[in-house]
């Protein structure tokens, strides 16, 4: 942005961020006035829920200080780590993805102008690269590619050697993309580590990394697509979000791994500034007392440790900001049939389970059938009758 200093600019972009490897890549860029070029890759596999927020406020961030940003939505790694998405459905759900991040940087209202949605596929199947993986392979150990992808890439006894051509693909990634620096967690940190070192061996430069704190969920652990309990989806409706919320984990006076916290830190009051107001507020008018107003994070954290802010608090005032910053993302979800097709094809409801019939067999007490059945059998002299003993039982009388 023109108004901003380089400085400045360097300053939004690191903000919150836990490490940024190779910063001076990025300085460089930003004295000469230039635009630093970053990307974010995200596979393509569950579906997004709110813990995506945390990365696309750092996009909004970047675009916010003139970066070029370019968003991988990686078909093919969520299909090589350990199938976590079907080749069937991963291009329903690249789609579903491409959706569903522009309208959260919209959300925020940051201009998408200079933001470039790629799906991976569209470059990875082509000979050079495939040439550069094989190259890549020939180089690299198992072991170097296992522990490159230790924190990414599902393990498990016997994994597929998809799992190893994983880290491979998203080191590549940079130099396919022609960026200056990669985006993503502290998670990926052995993955940036590895691709300063695996680039120049295939005689390619040296990228910047910016590492994002692994940011708690609403229960204190990982917010996870597979346990319904521990994340908001990007679509729930506000009573939904409000009775999550209700149940989120939250110790009175705890700050460490506290997931509302985080999200206040993370996302909502990154957000506001991103709007232009920068606060985040907390009603208090059933205790006929004025609101509470924060516009930084260390003051949230010290009326929480006081007491002063507290769970019963902070969880309305949590609620209110989420669902107003997911209305505009809602609305444009109900105003595209389009979209609301392609979510049906990319996450289709499981099937339904089949009521098992219990096979009581064919004789027992009650069974209509079975007894005209008998009594037609009878009829026809099918059925011997048996004597009865003198103990009154039926049976053969023995000879």
């Amino acid at each position: 942005m023109a108004e901003m200093t380089p400085d400045q600019r360097l300053a939004l972009i690191k903000e919150n961020l836990a490490e940024v490897l190779n910063e001076e890549i990025i300085k460089k860029i930003l004295d000469e006035g230039k635009h630093p070029k970053i990307y974010w890759g995200t596979a393509t596999t569950g579906r997004p829920h709110c813990g995506y927020f945390v990365p696309a406020i750092k996009i909004a961030q970047f675009l916010a200080a003139g970066c070029d940003v370019t968003i991988l939505l990686a078909d093919i790694h969520g299909f090589l780590d350990n199938l976590k998405a079907p080749l069937e459905l991963v291009m329903y759900r690249a789609e579903f993805y491409r959706h569903i991040i522009t309208a959260m940087l919209k959300a925020v209202g940051v201009s998408t102008e200079k933001l470039r949605i790629v799906l991976g596929s569209s470059y990875q199947k082509s000979a050079e690269y495939v040439m550069d993986v094989y190259k890549m392979a020939s180089l690299i150990s198992e072991h170097d590619a296992k522990k490159a992808g230790a924190e990414v890439v599902k393990q498990s006894d016997n994994a597929p050697l998809s799992g190893l051509l994983y880290p491979i693909l998203q080191v590549l990634d940079e130099q396919y993309l022609d960026v200056d620096a990669q985006f993503g967690g502290m998670d990926q940190r052995k993955l940036f580590t590895a691709a300063k070192e695996w680039l120049p061996k295939l005689g390619y430069r040296e990228r910047a990394h910016l590492l994002n704190p692994m940011v708690p969920g609403l229960h204190g652990g990982k917010m996870s697509s597979s346990d319904p309990d521990s994340k908001i989806d990007l679509l729930d409706a506000p009573e939904v979000v409000a009775k999550k919320i209700r149940k989120a984990h939250a110790a009175p006076q705890v700050v460490e791994e506290n997931g509302l916290l985080a999200f206040i830190e993370f996302v909502l009051l990154p957000a506001a500034r991103l709007r232009g107001d920068g606060e985040f507020r907390v009603d208090r008018s059933r205790d006929g007392l004025e609101p509470l107003v924060y516009t930084d994070i260390e003051r949230v954290r010290e009326d929480y440790k006081n007491d002063v802010l507290t769970p019963q608090l902070i969880k309305p005032a949590i609620t209110e900001a989420l669902n107003r910053l997911l209305a505009p993302i809602q609305e444009a979800y109900q105003a595209s049939k389009e979209w609301q097709e392609i979510a049906e094809k990319a996450y289709p409801p499981p099937p339904k389970k089949e009521k098992k019939v219990k096979n009581k067999g064919t004789r027992y007490p009650g069974n209509k059938d079975q007894q005209k059945a008998d009594g037609q059998a009878k009829a026809d002299g099918e059925v011997k009758e048996l004597p009865v003993r003198p103990n009154g039982e039926a049976g053969e009388t023995p000879n």
